[in-house]
């Protein structure tokens, strides 16, 4: 899984999966769902992130996370 802000578009994408996106569905404003060809949902795309979202922390809690990496 892979977090990404996008400080262009004030966006936030959540990855869930590396798949290729097929069909994508807004489900509610500034919110977008992205599926693959089996539609299974692959990401997450939040607009005006900073508006709906404390982007200053992260708190991982409970995860089964072997490796947490960190690109600047």
């Amino acid at each position: 899984m892979k977090l990404n802000y996008y400080n262009d578009t004030d966006s936030l994408y959540i990855e869930l999966s590396g798949r290729q996106s097929v069909d994508s569905l807004e489900v509610a404003p500034n919110l977008v769902i992205d599926f693959d060809k089996d539609q299974n949902i692959i990401g997450i795309d939040i607009d005006q992130a900073t508006k709906h979202l404390n982007l200053t922390e992260l708190e991982l809690g409970h995860m089964p996370t072997e490796k947490v990496l960190m690109n600047k």
